[in-house]
Parts: structure tokens; sequence; C-alpha cells
């Protein structure tokens, strides 16, 4: 079977809307998504970030360009569908990747608030990226 295309999901929350709030909390979202995905930056197809209405003090994208290997992934960033009484100050993110495996197993991180968006995801991920007939059930 040849490449496929694939997607990770991810979002977290910052405590406040500061340059500093959102960059340490984009960081440790790339970092849990490098730490427990093998994803080649030259494998992905486009990041797109989303942030709730609240955040507009830096974008999302010109912190993950900073990161090695990350400055020609094309990065863009829109502001979130708002809806009332939804997650507040939530950074979400979407990125699409080319894979020669289609049956790898994704870890799609949810950290800080962001966890109640997908209860079903916040489990402990696999230490690496691992196919579907190697992964033990529970």
């Amino acid at each position: 079977m040849g490449w496929r295309v694939r997607a990770i999901r991810g979002a977290t929350t910052v405590p406040e809307n500061t340059v500093a709030a959102i960059r340490e909390a984009v960081h440790e979202l790339l970092d849990a998504l490098e730490t427990h995905n093998c994803l080649d930056p030259n494998e992905i197809v486009s990041v797109t970030f989303s942030v709730t209405r609240d955040l507009d003090a830096i974008f999302p994208a010109a912190i993950a360009r900073e990161r090695p290997h990350w400055d020609n992934v094309p990065l863009l960033d829109v502001q979130q569908m708002h809806v009332t009484g939804s997650l507040e100050r939530c950074i979400r993110f979407l990125i699409h990747f080319n894979t020669p495996d289609p049956e790898v197993v994704i870890y799609h991180p949810y950290l800080r608030q962001a966890k109640s968006l997908r209860p079903d995801w916040a489990i402990p991920a696999p230490t690496t990226l691992t196919t579907r007939s190697t992964v033990q059930s529970h």
C-alpha cells in the first residue's frame, strides 16, 4: 500500500492572553506531539492553528515556525468559531501529514483544560508511534 494522508488533532489552554503564556503552551503542545508521534516535519502537508477570540497576543504559527525543522512547514492561524459557554483561552491544531504506514497509531495531545474537549483521548500515550497490530488493548 502507498503513502496516505492522515491527521493529528490537539489542543491546550493558556491562563492569560500574553505572548509568554501562549509561547509556553504552544511549545508544550508541540513537544507532546513530537515526543509521542514519529512525525517528520518534511512529511507535514499543513498545520492549521485555531485560537479562541480571547487570544490575540501572538500567532501560534509564529511560535511553531521558531522550532527546529518547522521553518518550511505550511502554517495557518484562524480564529475558532465562538460558541457561548465554550472553553476559553484555547489553542487547537489540525495537522495533515503523509505517511507510508496507513495503520500508524496517532497520539492526539489534549493538554491542560483542553483535556475536557476529548476525554476519550486523554489517556497515556504510547512512547513511540506503532502500528495497530503491535498495540495491546487494556
